[in-house]
């Protein structure tokens, strides 16, 4: 199929990093994205253990970049996968779910990876970064679009289906450098963890140095870098609905970047952006946060057992899972955990989501939480 590249607009060749950036200009956006993002961090470190209350949102986060793409899945699929499946069996899961479930279950699962191995001390790097890429396609349609390695060919990017393309981004020869150029951005420590997070996402995006899968890993890629450069205290942060709400405004300041030069439009909507997702991210895990509390009272009234703490906590951080890996990991003895099962049911806290047939296990849904969270 011939291409219509008369409107495309093509990479900024040579323009990167931007030189003579008013920062004034965007300075008072930048301030106002800092401290919102301050009071979202602030309350995750109040937390006890924030990994309870912010699991959710990363499933948020994976439903909604992965929509950006067309890929199409919801809360309750991506966790009913990983309550059958977990790491364990991924042919078992090729077979029984839809392409676009397993794509957005691995884009949970690589930011998980990817946080682990910064927290051993990896550093944010080229090969960190294929590496997502690699766990990002590898079951379903990516796995046929070279995960883990850049481009060989020039890529596109225009509407699915259409002949007309919108952005040529760099060719594979001029890739090297570019990537190079843009690691040393992420590395310059004298600008600002926010500029520096603004610029490198517009450029990952305008390299577009994978074959497919570019544009989660670009937004992956900014929470890892605000959580390394020390805007957030924990990986926690997702701005993806933002985005998608945004989403002309969103791809329009990308183009602009490349066609007009205008860095400083970008960097405005990126902060604004960052301002409004960490607002909206905070009165969502303050509303999580209530959710538990309320529960916890009225987990150990009806459980009445010094265990009931380790079951809500269970539930918070999986809440669809497999009655079977709820005995096995919950940190409760077998017996203690049915009866927990068996109370919740009758109580009308828990749904099930599939009965037990056979060797397989009854899987159950915490409604009270997952009516918070479905996106």
């Amino acid at each position: 199929m011939t291409l219509d590249l008369s409107k495309a607009v093509h990479y900024h060749t040579g323009q990167f990093p931007p030189a003579g950036l008013n920062y004034e200009a965007i300075l008072q956006p930048m301030l106002e994205a800092t401290d919102a993002l301050a009071r979202y961090d602030q309350m995750l470190q109040a937390m006890h253990n924030s990994e309870i209350f912010l699991a959710p949102l990363r499933g948020q986060e994976a439903v909604v970049s992965s929509r950006m793409e067309g890929t199409i899945s919801t809360m309750d699929e991506i966790l009913q996968l990983e309550a059958e499946f977990g790491d364990d069996d991924d042919d078992g899961a090729v077979r029984e779910f839809r392409s676009d479930v397993l794509e957005t279950a691995l884009y949970r699962r690589a930011m998980t990876t990817a946080q682990r191995q910064l927290e051993q001390g990896h550093p944010l790097s080229e090969a960190l970064i294929r590496g997502m890429h690699q766990q990002l396609l590898s079951f379903g349609r990516g796995a046929r679009k070279s995960p883990g390695r850049y481009k060989q060919e020039q890529n596109y990017v225009g509407e699915k289906g259409s002949r007309a393309v919108s952005f040529v981004p760099v060719s594979p020869e001029q890739l090297p450098g570019g990537m190079e150029a843009l690691f040393s951005l992420i590395e310059d420590k004298a600008m600002p963890i926010l500029m520096r997070t603004a610029l490198a996402h517009a450029e990952f995006e305008a390299l577009h140095p994978f074959e497919d899968g570019n544009g989660r890993v670009g937004r992956m890629l900014i929470t890892l870098m605000l959580w390394r450069g020390g805007a957030i205290s924990a990986p926690h942060f997702y701005i993806s609905r933002y985005f998608e709400d945004h989403k002309d405004d969103y791809i329009g300041g990308l183009r602009n970047v490349s066609s007009t030069g205008d860095w400083l439009n970008w960097c405005g909507f990126f902060f604004t952006a960052v301002a409004e997702q960490a607002r909206e991210n905070l009165e969502v895990a303050q509303d999580i946060r209530d959710c538990y509390e309320d529960m916890k009272s009225r987990f150990a009234d009806l459980l009445a057992s010094k265990y009931s703490v380790a079951a809500l906590d269970y539930l918070f951080t999986r809440p669809i899972f497999s009655n079977s890996r709820f005995t096995r990991d919950a940190g409760i003895p077998a017996q203690t955990a049915g009866r927990f099962t068996r109370a919740l049911l009758a109580e009308g806290m828990l749904e099930t989501v599939r009965e037990a047939s056979g060797r397989r296990s009854a899987i159950y849904r915490f409604e009270p939480l997952m009516e918070k969270v479905r996106v």
